[in-house]
């Protein structure tokens, strides 16, 4: 019998019929014993997370505004699951008393953090109690610092300890506490990172992510019309993509189970017999396509400093890069030619502070010119079959050519597992759709 972590997201348990659903999967296996649970999702297009609710009724509490309305909001949507699942009126007094915990909390200062990770511990609370599962709480097994770093040794130390002789446990995403108690979470999305540490600790045979759509795609498919499903994926390929803005699990979910060899397998809650996407250290299979996929986000600046006999000098990359440090601001891609370098960072983090780093670069290196160009994408092609194929960037550029994209920049790894393409905001869905047209679309 395979032993399984099971970890189910949001809009998979946005309501009670959608907490059946996971329940019937859960039970349909009895290897899936440890099962890691989000705060309650978007029912329906345009409705709110209930994590975002919390979020607002802080904000509210803080402002020194009326939040009662947004508590009793969230409260109603908590009292539909309990009542669609058929729980007991003494399970929901009980809850009712750790909701009250919640509000008690709303006008402290510096309690943001453990506002916000109530969603998915109080859905861990009802996710528990209607399995017949045990609950643990993530405040008592998953480790940070003071300062809310994440200490990842004493987190699986703790969690073998803890889960050693245990199984059929519920533990709620997203956060986890400090010696003293005090409540930090992951960034947004950190339930699946609460899962993979979960998955690393118990030695799991697969780490199964439960959401709304049947696996990663070959690309976004609000770009690309019904994009191919990417069956097999490896972790490196993984990272590459989820960086560029392939989201269908936290990036950082990978590496706990990297080193491990645990697969993860991406399943559709609301289609449980689809194929899915496994994604595994390494494969023997080959890409279905000379690419696995295509990825890449928005909102990129350029900034291209010029300087003759640039490349004799030492430390010229050191000099103009301990500039963006300095600002806190950390670079995408650095390509460059003998008397050019441009730095490509993202647009949102160098506006306020332009002038100044402009001013810095030409100080520390005398450079001859140093321009800023905005409004551009970066687009990653990635995949293991690239190096495999001859002529792949020669196609990728037919492509763009023929749809009449600018290519900005290049940059390939020297793993050949990816190609980067700079180009214009305006022309990023062409040039995806472009190449997908090349490698994919038959």
């Amino acid at each position: 019998m395979s032993r399984k972590v099971v970890k189910f997201g949001g809009t998979s348990l946005s309501c009670a019929a959608q907490i059946k659903k996971a329940g019937g999967i859960i039970k349909e296996e009895e290897g899936r014993q440890y099962v890691v649970v989000s705060a309650p999702g978007k029912r329906w297009d345009g409705d709110i997370k209930v994590t975002d609710l919390l979020y607002r009724a802080y904000d509210l509490a803080q402002a020194g505004r009326p939040y009662e309305e947004m508590m009793q909001q969230i409260c109603g949507r908590y009292r539909e699951i309990v009542t669609g699942l058929g729980l007991s009126e003494a399970f929901w007094k009980e809850w009712i008393q750790e909701f009250e915990a919640v509000c008690v909390h709303l006008e402290k200062e510096n309690a943001q953090e453990y506002i916000v990770s109530r969603g998915e511990y109080l859905n861990g609370k009802i996710v528990a109690q209607y399995l017949g599962f045990a609950f643990v709480d993530a405040a008592k097994i998953i480790c940070f610092d003071k300062n809310g770093e994440f200490l990842h040794e004493k987190t699986r130390e703790r969690l073998k300890a803890v889960l050693k002789d245990r199984k059929f446990v519920v533990v709620p995403g997203f956060y986890g506490a400090d010696d003293a108690g005090a409540v930090h979470t992951f960034s947004r999305g950190g339930s699946d990172i609460t899962g993979s540490l979960v998955a690393e600790a118990v030695q799991a045979d697969i780490y199964e992510n439960w959401t709304d759509v049947s696996g990663f795609l070959v690309a976004d498919p609000r770009v690309v019309e019904n994009p191919k499903l990417i069956r097999i994926l490896t972790y490196r390929e993984l990272r590459e993509l989820a960086y560029m803005g392939a989201v269908v699990m936290h990036e950082e979910a990978v590496l706990p189970l990297h080193k491990t060899g645990i697969p993860i397998q991406i399943k559709n809650t609301n289609a449980p017999g689809g194929e899915g996407t496994m994604i595994v250290g390494n494969t023997c299979q080959e890409s279905e396509f000379t690419i696995t996929g295509i990825a890449g986000k928005k909102g990129f600046a350029a900034v291209t400093i010029e300087k003759d006999r640039m490349n004799s000098e030492i430390g010229f990359g050191r000099k103009v890069l301990e500039v963006f440090q300095n600002h806190g601001i950390s670079f995408e891609h650095v390509p460059s030619g003998i008397d050019t370098m441009t730095v490509f960072v993202k647009q949102e983090a160098l506006e306020e502070k332009k002038e100044k780093i402009l001013f810095e670069i030409y100080e520390a290196t005398g450079a001859d010119s140093v321009e800023v160009e905005t409004g551009l994408s970066l687009l990653a092609v990635v995949g293991r079959g690239m190096k495999e194929h001859r002529g792949t960037a020669g196609k990728i550029f037919t492509a763009l050519a023929h749809a009449d994209v600018n290519v900005k920049m290049i940059d390939q790894g020297s793993s050949e597992l990816n190609i980067i393409i700079g180009v214009a905001d305006e022309e990023f869905e062409r040039a995806v759709r472009a190449v997908y047209g090349m490698f994919v679309a038959v």
